[in-house]
């Protein structure tokens, strides 16, 4: 039997060369290369960059553009479908597909949590289309941090308070973006105040690391962005690891009702940057990473001159070095090892445990974690002492918090009180009351997290552990007050839908879970032996904390508030 001969062709090494440099995927278009790689200019292209990288283009064009993300993806060495992986995760990446139109050039921005749902926020939605008209993109967005000052919006980047449509239409016109928040202390305002003599007082010695320890202990200082976990043991921990050890700030903040962050960054981000490098020093600390949310841009703007002065006269010799990494609308990247994943360039997908990120952390290393009240505090309770600290407290507790506290009262804003206060003492005692013709209905103690608790539950202490028999949580302190005008159903509907839509899709329990768990409660009858099995399975399976919390608003409801499900 005859057989075709088939030819063989010898590639010379030219041709060999070229087919092993041109990327898999679309072809890279010389004039998008030049873009980037006039945007990237001398800064790192190690893959970690990618996020920041990301950023860079989206700035400049207003959105990622499929030839870009191919010129990015060469200029960093990578595959253009890890390229796109994370740019298309990320809400605030407006990836933009061959052959589809680019976005308007100006985005508006109006949050519909429950604090801006409650103070009209669908309202604004609905009229603001109609008044910008087709050049301004009008969206919704998930809680951006301002629940004190609801409705928010943000017209690009420049957040407008309080919004209304008269306001909105200004701000487009206006298009300025603060760069810098009003009232803060500088780093000059801050030194002559003392800041950074505690700081020298441990270098030289007059201080040592145990003392320093024992005092966060002894003050019962905790992890301030949810979990709790004690400071003092935490450092203890990481600082037993093999060197490098580094460490990983969370100033994500994304949980809704939450603001107390951004609040003190805001006024004295000097403190904050303090109590970091006293970390950094009794843990033996290489490097520092701060992860802080995209919707902060007045306070990245101001973060990034701080550091910038403080670089040029630092407050240490052998300062560790001190990256500012940009967020991109991922609630999930709140969660310590999700952050992690994201500071290193990829999807923020949290990590199964164990290892634990004290560790086996950034880059593999052994890191300390921390939000970022946590380290606003240690320069206070160093001073004063850790009896100081607890000295303060209601009701058998012990300590100060900050409560985040937003909804249906009359001053809302951040509240220093003691730990332990109940919700009716919040109220009365720091926020003037409820509003006039409102009559307190339920509260969440714990953001969209923590659950929904009656009016007549009011006598709790809120605190860590004191709400876990009654299916709720402190979480991150964020306090959202409801009235007789509010429906409790209607609450843990939002918060169902917030979890649905940041849900990282990782585990099935989740992913599924919220969206099913949202049809269900759209139902005018809700199935509650479902309700019950579907909030079993997804606290029982999923992979990290947005999935196992998920269920507690709508379980809130079926317990304390059947009365709006007959």
């Amino acid at each position: 039997m005859n057989h075709p001969i088939i030819p063989i062709v010898v590639l010379d090494d030219a041709v060999k060369q070229r087919k092993r440099q041109a990327p898999k995927g679309r072809r890279v278009d010389p004039a998008a290369l030049a873009e980037v790689q006039s945007l990237l200019r001398e800064t790192s292209r190690k893959p970690d960059m990618l996020i920041e990288h990301l950023h860079k283009i989206q700035d400049r064009f207003g959105h990622l553009s499929a030839a870009h993300l191919a010129a990015l993806a060469q200029e960093m060495g990578m595959a253009q479908t890890e390229v796109y992986e994370v740019a298309t995760f990320y809400h605030h990446f407006d990836v933009v597909k061959e052959g589809q139109s680019a976005p308007a050039a100006l985005t508006v921005r109006v949050c519909d949590g429950l604090s801006c749902e409650m103070a009209g926020a669908k309202d604004l939605l609905g009229k603001l289309p109609a008044l910008l008209g087709r050049e301004v993109r009008v969206i919704s967005a998930p809680c951006i941090g301002r629940c004190e000052q609801a409705p928010a919006a943000v017209v690009g980047q420049n957040p407008v308070p309080m919004a209304s449509a008269e306001l909105i239409v200004a701000a487009v016109r206006a298009q300025a973006i603060r760069h810098e928040p009003a009232g803060f202390m500088d780093l000059a305002a801050y030194r002559a105040a003392g800041g950074y003599v505690l700081l020298q007082q441990c270098l030289a010695g007059e201080r040592d690391v145990e003392s320093v320890i024992k005092t966060l202990e002894d003050a019962g200082l905790r992890g301030l962005g949810g979990a709790g976990f004690p400071a003092g043991r935490k450092w203890r921990i990481v600082r037993a690891e093999t060197a490098p050890r580094l460490m990983a700030i969370n100033i994500d903040e994304g949980e809704p009702g939450t603001f107390k962050d951004r609040t003190y960054l805001e006024r004295d981000p000097h403190r904050f940057l303090e109590g970091m490098l006293i970390a950094a020093w009794a843990v033996g600390i290489a490097k520092i990473y701060i992860y802080l949310r995209d919707e902060y841009h007045g306070c990245r703007h101001m973060l990034e001159a701080e550091l910038d002065k403080l670089r040029l006269t630092p407050p240490m010799a052998g300062m560790p070095e001190i990256e500012l990494r940009r967020g991109a609308g991922a609630y999930i990247c709140g969660e310590e090892s999700a952050m992690m994943e994201s500071i290193e360039g990829k999807r923020g997908l949290p990590r199964l445990r164990p290892p634990y990120v004290a560790q086996v952390g950034l880059f593999g290393r052994p890191t300390l974690e921390h939000n970022f009240e946590t380290l606003h505090w240690v320069r206070e309770l160093l001073e004063k002492g850790g009896p100081w600290f607890a000295s303060h407290g209601r009701h058998g507790r012990k300590g100060l918090r900050s409560f985040s506290v937003s909804g249906r009262v009359k001053q809302p804003g951040v509240k220093l009180a003691p730990a332990g206060i109940t919700v009716q003492e919040l109220i009365d005692e720091h926020c003037g009351g409820m509003l006039d013709g409102h009559t307190l209905y339920g509260y969440l103690p714990g953001g969209a997290s923590g659950g929904i608790l009656p009016a007549s539950l009011n006598h709790i202490p809120l605190d860590f552990d004191t709400l876990q028999a009654y299916g709720s949580f402190i979480g991150s302190a964020a306090v959202i007050v409801l009235s007789d005008k509010d429906s409790a159903s209607d609450a843990a509907r939002n918060m169902m839908r917030f979890f649905q839509h940041e849900s990282c899709g990782q585990c099935t329990p989740c992913r599924v879970g919220t969206a099913k768990a949202v049809t269900l409660m759209n139902k005018t009858s809700w199935d509650l032996a479902l309700v019950a099995e579907l909030s079993q399975v997804m606290r029982d399976a999923s992979i990290c904390g947005l999935g196992q919390a998920a269920p507690n608003p709508m379980d809130s409801v079926v317990k304390y508030f059947p009365q709006e499900l007959s």
